[in-house]
């Protein structure tokens, strides 16, 4: 572990905050039954959640441009491992609130460490790398999301699993953070980042439109985007945020209360959502240089939409076809949405969009992945889960629907453009994983 590289210490990073939040997610059916939540407390649980996170994400990141991002990471890591106690503990509703709060305080620290450490990396390497660390994420996901459906199987409950992976993601944490594998990346000042040139060119379709789209609502190749682009944008990553969190915290749930599915089924339909995304992750810079931003981002769209309509079909066709036609629709809404925000930032760095605005998309964007999920709960509450999936699934259609219009065009003939993105953290910007 002493002569880790960077990349390794990373990408094996990426990989157990995947598992550790599939041990959250995959474990939240057992913790509803447990504690006998229903859809209004357990919607309170996620805004809990969310809540600690968006506080805590602004002092990660003055704590990343001040104590440097490798020691964020550190202490965040094993830290968000080891508050899965809490919640595994907790023995009633007030008490998993306030647990929860703590877990979500350290799952934004988390998230922020890991985004400048993932810039510092991409920046070093002069190739874009981060579609394949959230494609390492979600393969983190699968296999925890995998090892809880085969301990509920088994007849270990959630709250023993999330015991065990509490104190095995920690020590996994420990081991990760202990070389100093990062210390020739950090600038001068503890939380600047290196500013070297992209070695590759732009993919085609990246941000590359006709002069003056800017002004006309779309992304174009080395313009300054617009406000009304970065929220647009923003609203897009928030999209793809939102149809993930649904998968994490309600497609179990889904299938328990709605399709009368066993824990074990409903964690299933969690990792395969997830095993979906892991495999167009690893494809999607490819696809994207087939195909262009616009158009592969459109194409996500439109196929994430028809799989949560057929999430949405699987409460009233024949009970024998239901939890088939469930994962199945949670499967393409993974293929759809894998790609959605590797795009979005790559366009954003690609239009020299720069550190403050690209912060303001993730700000955004995981703003929506956080809320959207609580947001689901309160709706299924005052009508029902399957009316609240209508949410993210008009989501899914609205990434579609803006695709072309915000990223513009795929342009005749790549264009061999070397673009510098320059992110300085000194500035208080981030971003998030």
């Amino acid at each position: 572990m002493r002569n880790m590289n960077a990349r390794t210490a990373i990408t094996l990073s990426y990989f157990s905050t995947g598992v550790l939040n599939a041990v959250w997610g995959a474990t939240l059916p057992s913790t509803d039954l447990r504690l006998d939540l229903g859809a209004g407390r357990l919607g309170t649980v996620l805004i809990a959640l969310a809540a600690g996170a968006l506080l805590a994400m602004p002092v990660a990141g003055w704590l990343a441009e001040r104590w440097t991002g490798q020691n964020l990471l550190r202490v965040a890591a094993p830290g968000a491992a080891l508050a899965l106690i809490g919640p595994a503990l907790a023995s009633s509703f007030p008490v998993l609130i306030a647990t929860v709060v703590a877990l979500g305080m350290l799952f934004g620290a988390l998230n922020v460490g890991l985004s400048v450490q993932a810039v510092a990396v991409e920046q070093q390497a002069g190739r874009p790398i981060m579609a394949t660390m959230h494609g390492t994420w979600t393969l983190g996901a699968v296999a925890g999301g995998a090892a809880v459906a085969l301990g509920l199987s088994s007849d270990v409950n959630g709250r023993s699993l999330m015991l065990t992976g509490a104190i095995v993601l920690t020590l996994a944490a420990l081991a990760i953070g202990r070389p100093r594998t990062l210390t020739a990346l950090q600038g001068e000042h503890a939380g600047a980042l290196p500013t070297a040139p992209w070695r590759k060119a732009a993919r085609p379709g990246d941000a590359q439109s006709l002069s003056g789209s800017a002004r006309r609502g779309s992304l174009g190749k080395g313009e300054r985007p617009s406000a009304t682009v970065v929220v647009a944008l923003g609203v897009m990553g928030a999209a793809a945020f939102i149809t993930e969190g649904a998968a994490t915290d309600w497609a179990g749930v889904h299938a328990t209360r709605v399709l009368n599915a066993e824990p074990a089924t409903a964690s299933l339909v969690y990792t395969v959502f997830f095993v979906a995304m892991t495999a167009v992750r690893f494809a999607g810079d490819a696809l994207r240089s087939r195909l262009g931003a616009a158009a592969t981002t459109q194409l996500a769209g439109s196929v994430a939409t028809a799989g949560l309509g057929l999430v949405l079909l699987a409460g009233i066709v024949p009970s024998e076809a239901q939890v088939p036609l469930a994962i199945a629709g949670w499967a393409l809404a993974g293929v759809g949405m894998a790609v959605v925000w590797p795009v979005v930032t790559s366009a954003l760095g690609a239009a020299n969009g720069g550190g403050r605005k690209l912060s303001f998309v993730t700000m955004i964007s995981y703003g929506g992945g956080l809320l959207g999920p609580a947001l689901i709960g309160y709706v299924a509450a005052a009508a029902s889960l399957p009316v609240a999936l209508f949410i993210p699934a008009g989501m899914a259609l609205l990434v579609a629907v803006m695709a072309r219009p915000v990223l513009g065009q795929r342009p005749k003939r790549p264009q061999k453009t070397h673009v510098t993105l320059a992110l300085n953290l000194s500035g208080g910007t981030h971003e998030h994983a």
